[in-house]
């Protein structure tokens, strides 16, 4: 991974624009070939990135530029979509490269494990007519639980948790935006799935257009037993 924090501005093109005026940030970028830009603020969430596969292109500055302060141009093009992220460089502060290595990934507790399973088993929770496409679908910023398809086969993302709450449907708000920049998935809906959905997690996930599903995770494990209930 190469960091570089540098002052620079920021321009996105393709199916939306977008443009960050000069400012100091933090540019990452990964050996799988993706771009992330972050400031001091916003918590873990990128001002703007581009996921892979796309090419990382060096370019000396024009005259005007040059005039301007550019000293360095990055070309970030996506390889199928073909939008681009255009990184102006007017001062590198730092650069350093780090070889990280394979990360093992995210272990979930046995419990979010088990409710991963069992969903991916008995997805027809998520409604009639749903599928399963894979567990554990990789993403650029990390794995969604699942990735499933509804009746109409509309690709739809599913975060699990025990108990959800708001940092997990951030959590999801950025697997979204991430898939729904791949024409192969988009358009992606979302599912927070749980046992417990704190009230204000729920308000948020359906502000942001996310289906809440709470889970009974004795009953998927078979274990709700109607003759033991007292109503």
């Amino acid at each position: 991974m190469r960091l570089v924090i540098a002052k620079c501005s920021v321009d996105y093109a393709g199916r939306l624009t977008s443009h960050l005026p000069e400012a100091t940030r933090l540019l990452m970028l990964k050996s799988d070939g993706s771009l992330l830009v972050h400031s001091d603020g916003g918590s873990y969430k990128p001002l703007n990135w581009m996921s892979p596969p796309c090419i990382v292109e060096t370019e000396e500055p024009s005259d005007e530029q040059r005039e301007a302060g550019i000293v360095e141009l990055w070309k970030v093009t996506h390889k199928k979509t073909s939008d681009q992220i255009i990184v102006s460089i007017f001062e590198v502060l730092h650069d350093s490269t780090h070889e990280l290595g394979i990360d093992p990934g995210l272990q979930k507790d046995g419990v979010e494990a088990h409710l991963q399973k069992l969903l991916a088993e008995q997805i027809d929770l998520l409604g009639d007519g749903h599928s399963l496409v894979r567990r554990e679908y990789m993403t650029a910023i990390g794995p969604v639980d699942i990735l499933a398809r509804d009746a109409g086969g509309a690709s739809v993302a599913v975060e699990l948790k025990r108990r959800g709450d708001i940092d997990g449907v951030e959590q999801l708000t950025r697997y979204l935006e991430l898939m729904n920049r791949d024409p192969l998935l988009a358009p992606v809906t979302g599912v927070f799935a749980a046992q417990e959905i704190k009230p204000q997690a729920r308000t948020l996930a359906e502000d942001r257009g996310i289906r809440c599903l709470v889970l009974d995770y004795d009953a998927m494990r078979g274990m709700d037993i109607a003759d033991g209930r007292l109503f």
